[in-house]
């Protein structure tokens, strides 16, 4: 059988068309707008780490270059066009996927109860019934509220008890996050945060699943079973494995040949045609992306993809990090071009940067610098400094692996 071949510069195209990477930075920053922007990527990761700005603002970002972190908690906390859940990590999901959600509720529900009865012990959940009832009778409430103290030191085996029940009760949909206060969590009762989601009926498993499948391929363009259902981490392997035969038997799927940045050839499945499809426009525009963007989450696609081996070096100690703490790729046209190692500096009101690597074969000519000058002075604008500043040095050698 001679399936159709995807150039690799086609799949990078489809690919950044799928995440809004094609085209030129621009659009609106108020709640629709942004609503709209969220629901074609499908989420946004959260995260706490701010050396620039946040994961999610930078997200939005990069793709809306008027976007400031003041536009987000409106969406959030005052429209409610948005909930905050799990997918592969903490995210910012469109309300109006939170009936598929009540599957992740039921999954989680069920993974904790298992795995936290061996952590805890089950008298943990005789704090849960009450953590829920304070919620009910108070309000929003955080983990500091009750009248605990937790056990010293870093990581999940060290929440107190009510931090725990929280947590459960979060993630098995009970209770939502209403909003944050320098990034600590509130919590609050579904229905009250959200009633007219909390209040739409039930869904069957079967069609949440398919329907789960059918989004994250569109919002991926092209895939594997795997990574079909780590897009949203809800669908079981098994589950999008047996949804992908099916959809390739009955024809709404077919198999492609997807040509990797080494040459190799990926089987993947596509909805059909693709390959026959126009190119999207790829804007030439050079621009900063966050490690957490969901064009780079999944990092073994981004390494067969665009030949970008990405690693965030947090938790590396200094000594043996090959590049820096948290560095940020580098994104122009339809490649990955580079790694820039910068942070806001507030008290010298500048956007230090510290290191550049170029990624290998690129050649930093005048005209990339220009274009990342100009990419550079943007992200001043967006953090609020007044300028751009470089370290001696800055520019370094292409890491040759």
């Amino acid at each position: 059988m001679t399936r159709p071949v995807l150039s690799n510069r086609a799949a990078r195209a489809h690919f950044l068309d799928a995440h809004a990477l094609a085209e030129a930075p621009t659009g609106g920053t108020d709640p629709a707008a942004l609503h709209g922007l969220i629901h074609r990527l499908g989420f946004v990761q959260v995260d706490s780490v701010r050396t620039v700005e946040r994961a999610h603002d930078m997200i939005l970002f990069a793709r809306r270059p008027a976007y400031r972190p003041k536009h987000l908690p409106r969406v959030i906390e005052k429209e409610r066009r948005l909930f905050e859940h799990w997918t592969h990590d903490a995210a910012l999901v469109p309300v109006d996927f939170f009936p598929l959600w009540r599957l992740k509720f039921d999954r989680d529900r069920e993974m904790i109860e298992r795995r936290w009865d061996a952590w805890r012990g089950p008298e943990y959940r005789a704090l849960i019934d009450g953590v829920l009832a304070h919620a009910q009778e108070n309000g929003a409430c955080q983990a500091n509220d009750f009248d605990t103290t937790a056990t010293k030191g870093g990581g999940w085996w060290n929440w107190q008890p009510e931090k725990t029940a929280l947590e459960y009760l979060w993630r098995s949909g009970e209770l939502t996050i209403c909003h944050r206060t320098n990034f600590r969590k509130h919590y609050d009762v579904t229905g009250r945060v959200l009633p007219e989601a909390a209040a739409q009926p039930a869904l069957e498993p079967d069609s949440i699943v398919d329907t789960l499948n059918r989004m994250a391929l569109d919002r991926l363009s092209f895939a594997t079973s795997g990574e079909i259902a780590a897009f949203w981490d809800i669908v079981t392997p098994a589950e999008a494995k047996a949804w992908v035969a099916d959809r390739l038997a009955d024809g709404t799927l077919e198999e492609v040949e997807v040509t990797c940045a080494d040459g190799s050839l990926r089987r993947v499945v596509a909805r059909p045609g693709l390959a026959d499809r126009d190119l999207p426009n790829v804007t030439g525009r050079l621009r900063v992306l966050s490690p957490f963007d969901p064009a780079l989450r999944d990092r073994k696609r981004a390494a067969r993809l665009f030949g970008f081996d990405y690693r965030i070096e947090i938790f590396v100690p200094a000594p043996k990090r090959k590049y820096g703490y948290y560095v940020f790729p580098l994104l122009e046209g339809d490649r990955l071009v580079g790694r820039i190692d910068m942070k806001t500096d507030r008290e010298a009101d500048m956007l230090a940067v510290t290191a550049l690597w170029p990624e290998p074969p690129v050649a930093w000519t005048s005209g990339r610098q220009k274009r990342l000058e100009a990419e550079l002075a943007r992200v001043a604008r967006f953090t609020g400094v007044g300028g751009v500043s470089f370290a001696d040095g800055w520019l370094r050698p292409p890491v040759l692996t």
